[in-house]
């Protein structure tokens, strides 16, 4: 994976606005509880080959941490916290967010055709 270029994942976003597409969401306890004491709760997120259609993708950020948003007609996608990108067998999208030590906090996939399991 290398660092996010903002203007090419817009690009590879909107290559898929109004198709049918498979997405790939999840989050480990790092994206939430980056410090760990008696109190912090396991918190996560996953779901896998959703199919969604959206109208609008927005990728915004500083440079060093991204959010990506899928517009859909009855609510949003959100992925905060991305790093780093690649595009994998010739048509996957993914973003994904890794915290200092190089874990992977945020994952978020894209694709015209399912995930395998």
């Amino acid at each position: 994976m290398k660092p996010i270029e903002k203007e090419k994942v817009q690009k590879m976003l909107e290559s898929f606005i109004n198709k049918e597409v498979y997405v790939h969401l999840e989050t480990t306890n790092g994206a939430y509880a980056s410090h760990v004491n008696e109190k912090a709760y396991n918190v996560g997120v996953y779901i896998r080959n959703t199919k969604v259609r959206f109208s609008q993708a927005k990728i915004v950020g500083d440079g060093k941490s991204y959010r990506a948003g899928l517009k859909m007609d009855i609510g949003w996608i959100y992925a905060e916290g991305l790093t780093d990108w690649e595009i994998y067998e010739e048509s996957k999208l993914l973003m994904a967010g890794h915290d200092r030590e190089g874990r992977l906090m945020v994952a978020l996939q894209i694709s015209e055709t399912p995930f395998s399991h």
